[in-house]
């Protein structure tokens, strides 16, 4: 989130309750988008497929072939995000924005590549039929597309123009998806089309605006792989992150509550629909960090990190070290608090609104959506936290924490399987119960020193880690230089055959017109 929380705080400043909602509509969205887009899209294909009686096979079909495509590209996009959007970060502060672009299509090129093949291979084998299996890996390739964009989207701070194609894309996937169904075109393939038409239209609004904010050059697109090599934890918790929040869902997918759609195609409805509704309730976690914890917290970090760099005197670095804290904990308890609040009150109103929903709840949905929506909320705040572990470039307690809560909520949710369906959830509780108080424990213990963390652990002279990945993109480099030299030779030698055509002829004529003469 390349400095979404500094350019909020002009949003928050203006007075009114207006700028206050678009305000944290534009957080929302930024912050959540991926997940937020999914998760309306699949209640909208839900809604249109009751409206349109398509049949319960075809339903299910739909939202495994798009719930199994929407975590695939959040997986493998989530790997590269965080060090994608330090490199982004950084060509911003040197003032080097035509890195940036190049970086983008590297990044994704290789995504792509890499996604397009796994996925094939899946889908080959997944039961899917010709049309649908082109249709998922199509709409797979527009994620990753989408998902990498989202982390340079921040930096353009045109917040309107990125909620517009947000609302654009939810639109057009729902128009489409009324207008097929009403020509009686095979529900499944045409609610996929109306999904994967929604995901384009973002895809190319998303691409113009980048295309609009920043140069296009023919810098080296593969420069952003040293950053993997250098910041390799951040791409690991990321990864970890990622893992450790969908995990319990495809452990369940295997489980007794588990159905064979199609093929591959395992699904949980009576697990999935509670978590995806659960998932919601942290978007107030979510937004409250970027609006209240960024932005409030950021001027008094920024304050104390100057006074280290300038030289400021040990009497205000000290002060400022105490504001800085002050603010964090006063941030971290509010936000923490008003996710409380918020998931009490959904576990407390839960069941008299969700029995109004054409959802389908039962008993067992309800007390899976109660676990889960705690669930969430823990993992919310260990989240937040360690998002703060990563302002301080604390990078191996958020790996830790990471990788806790991945291997933590896998081991719980597999032991979960083999005891009553009622207690499924738990897995998913006892993980992110783990990652919130380590996270919690390590950002104490790592402020307790600050000064000795900030200056005494860091390395005296500037370290360049040359790794596999930067081996790789000078592999890439290399390779685009031997297919650019190639295709000039040819070139030249086509360019010289079109001469001696050209002399030659001309040679003809002259000699044409003296036999004449």
């Amino acid at each position: 989130m390349a400095g979404i929380g500094f350019e909020l705080k002009k949003l928050f400043h203006r007075r009114g309750l207006m700028a206050m909602l678009r305000a944290y509509g534009y957080a929302g969205v930024i912050c959540a988008g991926p997940m937020l887009l999914g998760v309306l899209l699949q209640f909208g294909v839900l809604i249109v497929s009751s409206w349109w009686q398509v049949g319960r096979p075809d339903r299910d079909l739909l939202v495994c072939m798009i719930t199994y495509t929407l975590l695939a590209s959040l997986v493998l996009t989530s790997f590269l995000s965080m060090p994608v959007t330090r490199f982004l970060a950084d060509m911003l502060f040197d003032h080097d924005e035509k890195m940036i672009l190049p970086s983008f299509w590297g990044s994704t090129d290789i995504m792509l590549v890499v996604g397009a093949v796994l996925y094939t291979v899946f889908l080959l084998f997944s039961g899917a039929t010709l049309m649908q299996g082109a249709l998922c890996l199509w709409l797979f390739l527009e994620m990753v597309v989408n998902w990498n964009a989202m982390s340079y989207l921040t930096a353009i701070k045109d917040y309107k123009s990125i909620l517009y194609s947000f609302a654009a894309a939810v639109l057009v996937a729902f128009i489409t998806s009324c207008v097929l169904l009403a020509l009686a075109l095979p529900p499944v393939e045409s609610l996929l089309f109306a999904v994967v038409l929604g995901y384009g239209v973002m895809l190319v609004w998303d691409v113009l605006l980048l295309h609009r904010y920043f140069p296009q050059s023919r810098e080296n697109p593969w420069l952003f792989l040293q950053w993997v090599d250098q910041f390799l934890p951040l791409a690991l918790t990321g990864l970890f992150t990622t893992i450790g929040l969908f995990a319990h869902l495809v452990i369940t997918w295997c489980g007794p509550l588990g159905i064979k759609v199609k093929g591959l195609f395992y699904g949980a409805p009576y697990y999935d629909v509670p978590a995806m509704l659960a998932f919601l309730t942290i978007l107030i976690t979510t937004v409250n960090f970027v609006v209240s914890v960024e932005v409030n917290f950021y001027p008094t970090y920024r304050s104390y990190y100057s006074l280290l760099n300038d030289g400021g005197t040990v009497k205000d670095i000290t002060v400022a070290e105490n504001e800085m804290l002050a603010v964090l904990n006063r941030e971290l308890h509010y936000t923490a608090l008003k996710q409380l609040l918020v998931t009490a009150a959904v576990i407390s109103l839960e069941k008299t609104v969700l029995n109004a929903l054409p959802l389908g709840f039962n008993d067992a949905m309800h007390g899976y959506f109660r676990v889960l929506c705690v669930g969430y909320a823990l993992y919310a705040v260990g989240n937040i936290v360690m998002l703060i572990l990563l302002y301080f470039t604390d990078y191996s307690g958020a790996l830790t924490a990471s990788a806790l809560f991945a291997g933590s909520t896998v081991i719980f949710a597999v032991i979960g399987q083999f005891f009553t369906t009622t207690l499924f959830g738990f897995g998913f509780l006892m993980g992110a119960s783990l990652f919130a108080i380590y996270a919690m424990f390590r950002l104490a213990s790592y402020t307790d020193n600050l000064p000795y963390r900030v200056l005494g652990q860091q390395p005296i002279v500037a370290q360049t880690k040359r790794g596999r990945f930067t081996e790789l993109g000078i592999l890439f480099e290399h390779g685009e230089q031997r297919i650019d030299q190639s295709l000039r030779h040819t070139e030249h030698k086509r360019h010289a055959r079109r001469e001696c055509g050209t002399n030659i002829t001309e040679a003809n004529n002259a000699i044409g017109e003296e036999r004449k003469s």
